[in-house]
């Protein structure tokens, strides 16, 4: 379940979530909402997520995700992995 602060800003970025049904937008796992907001988001919706996941734990779901499978890692288009793999080994280490 998720918090008042991620539910506010999932509503914020309601745009980005486009596939996913109202009523359930809310509810979608951190998983997704980093895989979004790291490909399709703004710099102010990084920033956002950032301070409501902390640096680490998003780093760390996206490390599992991109390591879990190639199917998972092809959610993530290339050049967002490149980025953000070099950020996070920097910024979250």
């Amino acid at each position: 379940m998720n918090s008042p602060e991620i539910k506010a800003f999932i509503r914020e970025n309601a745009h980005l979530f486009w596939y996913t049904p109202e009523d359930k937008k809310e509810d979608i796992s951190e998983e997704l909402l980093v895989e979004t907001i790291l490909n399709y988001g703004d710099i102010n919706a990084l920033k956002k997520m950032l301070d409501l996941l902390g640096t680490k734990k998003t780093a760390n779901i996206f490390f599992q995700s991109i390591n879990q499978s190639e199917r998972r890692k092809n959610n993530y288009q290339e050049l967002t992995i490149n980025y953000f793999t070099i950020f996070f080994k920097r910024y979250a280490s």
